[in-house]
């Protein structure tokens, strides 16, 4: 007659060390192979295999089973996943003989099931994140106590893959806002450290992303003769795929300025570049130019971006400009021409804008616009640069009534100053 109570106590012996190993564990993969291992000994049998649970995917995989690669396959499959759906322990003395028996894992790796058990493995929230299945017992089939042993073992291993699940989504999120930051301090030193100092002119710019990282830009080029690029760019969406993608463009439209090349054919160039490299659906607006203060004139190409604003001091009205061709990378070989000139009288602004200022939309649906901006301007002319934008700002909070920034706000304005 066999020592039931020896027995008992080899398996708790086991179990106890099973505990100790897993929880000096803290990959998830090292802890599959430590539990499957424990498997094996405890409940002596050919092999142990620990499926999760995937619900982005409704699949069922395996990251280690012992003597295959990675098995993945859709949950509505096999006996493992019928453990997963019913919550319930299943054992199958003649797997070949069993409708729910999915032979294709056999297939893939040369492997003859004979009989298994399979349990869920639930975690004390309720939440099945997946199933232990233990194949061919040795020797015999496996019984009831078998159950009631990998049951101990199941509830082990699910408390400790969830706790590593856990960590592992943590320790994700850390590095991602680690990453984040990095690409937040690179994208804020891109932008200008100070406020340029043109002759006759008073220029301020500011930014703000809805996220960490955003999707807008603004940027000054000093140019020969006293001369000012400039540039403010939307790239479509915002967070760190946009970012990339609009510091990509800001790079390129440096690097060509920076070597006189025409304006329109600056658009056009950087327009096919952007076409190859960015996924459909994607896309940049952009508006940039040159300021010569000699002749008080702001020469540009609008690629599809605007609102753009031209404040007359001498009448109080304001034009509103549209675009002098599509977004970057709508559509290759697109043609862009130089817009009409900004000629500046005494008092005269012109303002560029992201569309995050005028979309910004409250609770009832209601937009701010390009009309409430045009008379933000037209009653605070006699501010500065600088103290407009922080008006234009403080406004657009007020008419949000709480609602949350969904866009990144951008701005830049010149203002021609008596001399």
């Amino acid at each position: 007659m066999p020592d039931t109570r020896s027995n008992s106590d080899q398996h708790l012996s086991v179990l106890i060390e099973v505990v100790r190993q897993m929880s000096e564990t803290f990959e998830l993969a090292p802890l599959l192979c430590t539990a499957e291992r424990a498997a094996l000994t405890v409940l002596q049998c050919d092999r142990a295999t620990i499926f999760l649970y995937d619900r982005g995917t409704d699949e069922l995989y395996s990251k280690v089973a012992t003597g295959t690669d990675e098995i993945r396959f859709p949950a509505k499959l096999g006996i493992a996943g019928e453990v997963v759906r019913t919550r319930s322990v299943v054992i199958v003395q003649d797997a070949y003989q069993d409708p729910r028996f999915n032979p294709e894992i056999d297939r893939q790796t040369g492997y003859r099931t004979r009989n298994m058990l399979t349990l869920p493995l639930i975690v004390p929230d309720g939440e099945v994140i997946g199933a232990l299945q233990l194949l061919n017992k040795l020797p015999g089939p496996f019984d009831d106590r078998d159950e009631l042993l990998a049951g101990a073992l199941g509830s082990l291993i699910g408390i400790t893959i969830k706790r590593q699940i856990l960590l592992d989504a943590a320790a994700e999120k850390e590095r991602l806002e680690h990453d984040l930051n990095i690409a937040r301090h690179i994208q804020t030193q891109m932008l200008p450290k100070a406020q340029p100092e043109v002759a006759g002119f008073d220029i301020a710019g500011w930014n703000q992303p809805a996220d960490q990282t955003g999707g807008d830009c603004y940027s000054f080029l000093p140019l020969p003769g006293g001369q000012l690029g400039f540039l403010i760019a939307d790239a479509s969406g915002h967070g760190i795929g946009p970012a990339l993608v609009v510091t990509q463009c800001r790079a390129m439209i440096r690097a060509l300025a920076g070597h006189g090349v025409d304006m329109a054919d600056i658009a056009g160039r950087v327009n096919n570049l952007l076409s190859e490299d960015l996924p459909g659906g994607r896309f940049v607006t952009a508006c940039f130019g040159v300021l010569d203060p000699a002749s008080h004139t702001a020469h540009y190409v609008s690629a599809g971006h605007g609102p753009l604003l031209w404040f007359h001091a001498a009448t109080g009205e304001v034009d509103q400009f549209g675009s002098s061709g599509l977004p970057l990378a709508v559509m290759e070989d697109s043609d862009y021409a130089v817009a009409k000139p900004i000629t500046f009288e005494p008092g005269d602004m012109f303002c560029l804008l992201t569309d995050g200022f005028t979309e910004w939309t409250r609770p009832d649906g209601a937009q701010y616009g390009d009309d409430r901006m045009t008379e933000i301007i037209k009653q605070h002319r006699g501010l500065s640069s600088a103290e407009l934008i922080r008006v234009i700002h403080e406004d657009v909070l007020r008419f949000s009534e709480g609602t949350s920034q969904a866009d990144d706000l951008t701005v830049v304005i010149f203002k021609r100053v008596e001399t």
